[in-house]
Protein backbone atom coordinates (compact mmCIF):
# COMPACT_ATOMS: atom_id res chain seq x y z
CA UNK A 1 0.00 0.00 0.00
CA UNK A 2 2.63 2.23 0.97
CA UNK A 3 4.62 2.06 -2.81
CA UNK A 4 0.77 2.77 -4.24
CA UNK A 5 0.38 5.65 -2.07
CA UNK A 6 3.91 6.86 -3.46
CA UNK A 7 2.55 7.16 -6.86
CA UNK A 8 -1.04 8.50 -5.42
CA UNK A 9 0.90 11.56 -3.79
CA UNK A 10 3.00 11.93 -6.44
CA UNK A 11 0.42 12.43 -8.87
CA UNK A 12 -1.11 14.98 -5.92
CA UNK A 13 1.78 17.19 -6.45
CA UNK A 14 1.64 17.20 -10.03
CA UNK A 15 -2.22 17.98 -10.30
CA UNK A 16 -2.60 20.64 -7.35
CA UNK A 17 0.69 22.47 -9.22
CA UNK A 18 2.99 22.09 -6.61
CA UNK A 19 5.87 20.37 -8.63
CA UNK A 20 8.51 23.48 -7.58
CA UNK A 21 6.25 23.83 -3.98
CA UNK A 22 9.99 23.22 -2.78
CA UNK A 23 12.63 25.14 -4.71
CA UNK A 24 15.15 23.15 -3.86
CA UNK A 25 16.59 19.61 -2.90
CA UNK A 26 17.27 17.84 -0.60
CA UNK A 27 16.49 20.69 1.29
CA UNK A 28 12.32 22.66 0.51
CA UNK A 29 14.41 26.03 0.18
CA UNK A 30 18.22 27.27 0.05
CA UNK A 31 18.26 27.89 3.89
CA UNK A 32 15.29 25.14 5.49
CA UNK A 33 14.63 21.94 5.35
CA UNK A 34 10.99 22.10 6.01
CA UNK A 35 8.75 24.88 3.75
CA UNK A 36 7.73 28.27 5.12
CA UNK A 37 4.38 29.81 5.52
CA UNK A 38 5.11 32.27 2.33
CA UNK A 39 5.08 28.96 0.15
CA UNK A 40 1.51 28.12 1.37
CA UNK A 41 0.08 25.03 0.04
CA UNK A 42 2.08 24.18 -3.06
CA UNK A 43 5.03 24.18 -0.34
CA UNK A 44 3.21 21.93 1.95
CA UNK A 45 2.35 19.59 -0.50
CA UNK A 46 5.37 18.87 -1.76
CA UNK A 47 6.96 18.48 1.50
CA UNK A 48 4.08 16.31 2.38
CA UNK A 49 5.70 14.15 -0.46
CA UNK A 50 8.69 14.07 0.48
CA UNK A 51 8.11 13.43 3.85
CA UNK A 52 5.84 10.14 2.58
CA UNK A 53 9.07 8.70 1.49
CA UNK A 54 11.02 8.73 4.63
CA UNK A 55 8.03 6.84 6.05
CA UNK A 56 8.46 4.50 2.85
CA UNK A 57 12.08 3.77 4.50
CA UNK A 58 10.71 2.74 7.36
CA UNK A 59 8.16 0.33 6.23
CA UNK A 60 10.92 -1.04 4.10
CA UNK A 61 13.52 -1.50 6.86
CA UNK A 62 10.86 -3.45 8.67
CA UNK A 63 10.42 -5.73 5.41
CA UNK A 64 14.22 -6.64 5.76
CA UNK A 65 14.45 -6.94 9.49
CA UNK A 66 11.24 -8.51 9.88
CA UNK A 67 12.41 -11.18 7.05
CA UNK A 68 15.63 -11.98 8.74
CA UNK A 69 13.89 -12.47 12.24
CA UNK A 70 11.84 -15.39 10.78
CA UNK A 71 12.97 -18.52 12.39
CA UNK A 72 13.53 -20.28 8.88
CA UNK A 73 15.51 -17.91 6.31
CA UNK A 74 13.61 -16.16 3.95
CA UNK A 75 16.28 -15.12 1.07
CA UNK A 76 13.21 -13.93 -1.35
CA UNK A 77 11.89 -11.62 0.57
CA UNK A 78 15.29 -10.25 1.81
CA UNK A 79 16.08 -9.50 -1.71
CA UNK A 80 12.89 -7.97 -2.46
CA UNK A 81 13.34 -6.07 1.16
CA UNK A 82 16.56 -4.73 -0.34
CA UNK A 83 15.92 -3.64 -3.63
CA UNK A 84 13.07 -1.83 -2.51
CA UNK A 85 15.51 0.00 0.09
CA UNK A 86 17.88 1.26 -3.09
CA UNK A 87 14.55 2.01 -5.31
CA UNK A 88 13.17 4.27 -2.49
CA UNK A 89 16.79 5.70 -2.67
CA UNK A 90 16.80 5.74 -6.57
CA UNK A 91 13.62 7.60 -6.26
CA UNK A 92 14.29 10.19 -3.49
CA UNK A 93 17.82 11.46 -6.21
CA UNK A 94 15.30 11.47 -9.31
CA UNK A 95 12.85 13.09 -7.10
CA UNK A 96 15.31 15.94 -6.54
CA UNK A 97 16.86 15.91 -9.75
CA UNK A 98 13.12 16.85 -11.30
CA UNK A 99 13.16 19.43 -8.92
CA UNK A 100 16.67 20.60 -10.36
CA UNK A 101 15.28 20.42 -14.00
CA UNK A 102 12.70 22.47 -12.93
CA UNK A 103 10.14 19.77 -14.20
CA UNK A 104 11.31 18.70 -17.12
CA UNK A 105 8.53 16.04 -18.58
CA UNK A 106 11.45 13.20 -19.51
CA UNK A 107 12.88 13.27 -15.69
CA UNK A 108 9.14 13.63 -14.45
CA UNK A 109 8.38 10.37 -16.49
CA UNK A 110 11.45 8.64 -15.08
CA UNK A 111 10.20 9.69 -11.37
CA UNK A 112 7.17 7.56 -12.22
CA UNK A 113 8.68 5.10 -13.64
CA UNK A 114 10.81 4.41 -10.35
CA UNK A 115 7.90 4.85 -8.50
CA UNK A 116 6.59 1.65 -10.99
CA UNK A 117 9.98 -0.20 -10.12
CA UNK A 118 9.21 0.07 -6.59
CA UNK A 119 5.69 -1.16 -7.07
CA UNK A 120 7.17 -4.23 -9.08
CA UNK A 121 9.64 -4.88 -6.26
CA UNK A 122 7.17 -4.62 -3.54
CA UNK A 123 4.88 -7.32 -5.54
CA UNK A 124 7.75 -9.49 -5.86
CA UNK A 125 8.31 -9.44 -1.75
CA UNK A 126 4.93 -10.03 -1.01
CA UNK A 127 4.09 -13.05 -3.07
CA UNK A 128 7.44 -14.44 -2.04
CA UNK A 129 6.29 -14.06 1.51
CA UNK A 130 2.48 -15.47 1.14
CA UNK A 131 2.33 -17.47 -2.31
CA UNK A 132 2.23 -20.84 -0.07
CA UNK A 133 -1.05 -19.82 0.34
CA UNK A 134 -1.69 -19.64 -3.31
CA UNK A 135 0.43 -22.98 -3.56
CA UNK A 136 -2.20 -24.57 -0.74
CA UNK A 137 -4.99 -23.73 -3.03
CA UNK A 138 -3.99 -25.31 -6.00
CA UNK A 139 -3.17 -28.47 -4.55
CA UNK A 140 -6.84 -28.74 -3.40
CA UNK A 141 -8.01 -28.39 -6.42
CA UNK A 142 -6.38 -31.90 -7.78
CA UNK A 143 -3.37 -32.60 -9.90
CA UNK A 144 -0.43 -31.01 -9.66
CA UNK A 145 0.86 -27.75 -11.47
CA UNK A 146 2.95 -29.41 -13.52
CA UNK A 147 1.12 -32.37 -14.39
CA UNK A 148 -2.00 -30.58 -15.35
CA UNK A 149 -0.59 -28.10 -17.54
CA UNK A 150 1.80 -30.41 -19.33
CA UNK A 151 -0.72 -32.85 -20.18
CA UNK A 152 0.40 -34.50 -23.21
CA UNK A 153 3.82 -33.18 -22.93
CA UNK A 154 5.83 -29.54 -22.52
CA UNK A 155 4.39 -27.77 -25.15
CA UNK A 156 1.64 -26.32 -23.55
CA UNK A 157 3.41 -25.05 -20.33
CA UNK A 158 5.93 -23.18 -22.44
CA UNK A 159 2.43 -21.87 -24.00
CA UNK A 160 1.59 -21.35 -20.44
CA UNK A 161 4.68 -19.21 -19.61
CA UNK A 162 4.71 -17.35 -22.72
CA UNK A 163 1.66 -15.50 -22.92
CA UNK A 164 2.22 -14.46 -19.66
CA UNK A 165 5.24 -12.77 -20.32
CA UNK A 166 3.99 -11.57 -23.36
CA UNK A 167 0.91 -10.03 -21.01
CA UNK A 168 3.58 -8.23 -18.21
CA UNK A 169 5.87 -6.82 -21.50
CA UNK A 170 2.59 -5.51 -23.43
CA UNK A 171 1.32 -3.87 -19.72
CA UNK A 172 5.01 -2.26 -19.20
CA UNK A 173 4.63 -0.95 -22.75
CA UNK A 174 1.42 0.73 -21.68
CA UNK A 175 2.60 1.92 -18.71
CA UNK A 176 5.29 3.84 -20.71
CA UNK A 177 3.41 5.16 -23.29
CA UNK A 178 0.94 6.14 -20.17
CA UNK A 179 4.00 8.74 -19.50
CA UNK A 180 4.13 10.01 -22.93
CA UNK A 181 0.54 10.89 -22.78
CA UNK A 182 0.67 12.70 -19.35
CA UNK A 183 4.14 14.19 -20.56
CA UNK A 184 2.56 15.95 -23.72
CA UNK A 185 -0.83 17.03 -22.29
CA UNK A 186 -1.45 19.23 -19.12
CA UNK A 187 -0.83 18.70 -15.83
CA UNK A 188 2.91 19.71 -16.11
CA UNK A 189 3.40 20.05 -11.86
CA UNK A 190 3.76 23.62 -11.42
CA UNK A 191 1.51 26.23 -11.98
CA UNK A 192 4.45 27.71 -14.56
CA UNK A 193 4.55 27.36 -17.80
CA UNK A 194 7.09 24.44 -17.91
CA UNK A 195 7.50 22.87 -21.29
CA UNK A 196 5.96 19.28 -22.22
CA UNK A 197 7.17 16.74 -24.72
CA UNK A 198 6.89 17.62 -28.48
CA UNK A 199 4.59 14.35 -29.41
CA UNK A 200 0.89 14.83 -30.52
CA UNK A 201 -1.41 14.48 -27.62
CA UNK A 202 -4.12 12.62 -29.13
CA UNK A 203 -1.94 10.25 -31.29
CA UNK A 204 -0.34 9.22 -27.89
CA UNK A 205 -3.53 9.14 -26.43
CA UNK A 206 -4.64 6.44 -29.44
CA UNK A 207 -1.55 4.78 -29.10
CA UNK A 208 -2.00 4.15 -25.71
CA UNK A 209 -5.99 3.07 -26.02
CA UNK A 210 -4.47 0.72 -28.38
CA UNK A 211 -2.29 -1.29 -26.26
CA UNK A 212 -4.79 -1.26 -23.60
CA UNK A 213 -7.11 -3.36 -25.72
CA UNK A 214 -3.68 -5.84 -26.71
CA UNK A 215 -3.20 -5.63 -22.67
CA UNK A 216 -6.94 -7.03 -22.48
CA UNK A 217 -6.79 -9.55 -25.31
CA UNK A 218 -3.35 -10.82 -23.97
CA UNK A 219 -5.22 -11.22 -20.58
CA UNK A 220 -8.40 -13.20 -21.83
CA UNK A 221 -6.19 -15.43 -23.73
CA UNK A 222 -4.33 -16.49 -20.63
CA UNK A 223 -7.48 -17.00 -19.00
CA UNK A 224 -9.01 -18.92 -21.49
CA UNK A 225 -5.70 -21.69 -21.58
CA UNK A 226 -4.94 -21.71 -17.82
CA UNK A 227 -5.79 -25.24 -16.67
CA UNK A 228 -8.72 -25.68 -14.08
CA UNK A 229 -6.44 -28.46 -12.05
CA UNK A 230 -3.31 -27.00 -10.66
CA UNK A 231 -3.91 -23.43 -11.20
CA UNK A 232 -6.67 -22.35 -9.05
CA UNK A 233 -5.04 -18.87 -7.86
CA UNK A 234 -3.35 -18.20 -11.34
CA UNK A 235 -7.56 -18.44 -12.74
CA UNK A 236 -8.89 -16.81 -9.95
CA UNK A 237 -6.37 -13.55 -10.13
CA UNK A 238 -6.29 -13.86 -13.88
CA UNK A 239 -10.06 -13.26 -13.68
CA UNK A 240 -9.71 -10.66 -11.55
CA UNK A 241 -7.27 -8.90 -13.81
CA UNK A 242 -9.29 -7.61 -17.23
CA UNK A 243 -12.09 -6.17 -14.58
CA UNK A 244 -9.92 -3.87 -12.86
CA UNK A 245 -8.08 -3.06 -16.63
CA UNK A 246 -11.72 -2.38 -17.69
CA UNK A 247 -12.24 -0.30 -14.64
CA UNK A 248 -8.78 1.41 -15.37
CA UNK A 249 -10.06 1.83 -19.44
CA UNK A 250 -13.23 3.39 -18.37
CA UNK A 251 -11.22 5.97 -16.21
CA UNK A 252 -9.18 6.94 -18.70
CA UNK A 253 -11.91 7.41 -21.53
CA UNK A 254 -13.20 9.84 -18.90
CA UNK A 255 -10.61 12.08 -18.01
CA UNK A 256 -9.55 12.07 -21.94
CA UNK A 257 -13.03 13.51 -22.92
CA UNK A 258 -13.72 15.90 -20.17
CA UNK A 259 -10.23 17.75 -20.06
CA UNK A 260 -8.42 16.34 -17.72
CA UNK A 261 -10.19 16.91 -14.26
CA UNK A 262 -7.64 16.91 -11.72
CA UNK A 263 -10.18 13.94 -9.89
CA UNK A 264 -10.24 11.70 -12.73
CA UNK A 265 -6.87 12.13 -13.38
CA UNK A 266 -5.92 11.01 -9.83
CA UNK A 267 -8.02 7.84 -9.80
CA UNK A 268 -6.34 6.71 -13.46
CA UNK A 269 -3.17 7.32 -11.75
CA UNK A 270 -4.50 4.79 -8.90
CA UNK A 271 -5.78 2.91 -11.61
CA UNK A 272 -2.31 2.53 -13.22
CA UNK A 273 -0.78 1.35 -10.25
CA UNK A 274 -3.54 -1.37 -9.41
CA UNK A 275 -3.25 -2.48 -13.11
CA UNK A 276 0.50 -3.19 -12.82
CA UNK A 277 0.09 -4.70 -9.65
CA UNK A 278 -2.74 -7.12 -11.01
CA UNK A 279 -0.50 -7.67 -14.03
CA UNK A 280 2.57 -9.22 -11.37
CA UNK A 281 -0.13 -10.95 -9.29
CA UNK A 282 -0.73 -13.02 -12.11
CA UNK A 283 2.53 -13.40 -14.09
CA UNK A 284 4.00 -15.06 -10.27
CA UNK A 285 1.09 -16.82 -9.45
CA UNK A 286 1.03 -18.06 -13.19
CA UNK A 287 5.13 -18.78 -12.69
CA UNK A 288 4.76 -20.38 -9.63
CA UNK A 289 2.06 -22.84 -11.00
CA UNK A 290 3.68 -24.02 -13.98
CA UNK A 291 7.29 -24.87 -11.76
CA UNK A 292 4.89 -26.43 -9.39
CA UNK A 293 4.80 -25.76 -5.58
CA UNK A 294 8.33 -25.07 -4.52
CA UNK A 295 9.68 -26.02 -1.25
CA UNK A 296 12.45 -26.81 1.16
CA UNK A 297 13.48 -30.59 1.11
CA UNK A 298 11.46 -33.00 2.91
CA UNK A 299 7.96 -31.34 1.53
CA UNK A 300 8.41 -28.66 4.61
CA UNK A 301 5.58 -25.59 4.23
CA UNK A 302 7.54 -22.54 2.93
CA UNK A 303 8.04 -20.53 5.72
CA UNK A 304 5.59 -17.44 5.93
CA UNK A 305 6.42 -14.05 7.67
CA UNK A 306 4.52 -11.96 9.32
CA UNK A 307 3.91 -8.25 8.67
CA UNK A 308 6.69 -8.50 6.53
CA UNK A 309 5.59 -7.32 3.34
CA UNK A 310 2.24 -6.51 3.94
CA UNK A 311 2.96 -2.26 3.69
CA UNK A 312 5.79 -2.34 1.10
Amino acid sequence: MASIAIIVTGGIVRVTGSGLGCTDWPMCTGETLAPTAEMGVHGAIEFGNRLLTGALCAVVGWVVIAARLQEKPMPAVLRGGWAQFWIVVLNAVVGGVTVWMRLSPYIVAAHFLAATLLLTAAVYTWHAAYADADADGDADSGAGAGGAAGGGGGRPVAGIRSLSAALVAATALLVVVGTLATGSGPHAGDSSDVARMPFDWTAVTVVHGVLAAVVLALAVALLSVLPREGFGAARRKAAVFPAVLLGQGVVGLVQSLTALPSLVVMLHLLGSALVWTGVLQVHLTVKRAVSGPAGPPGGAPLPRARGAATHA
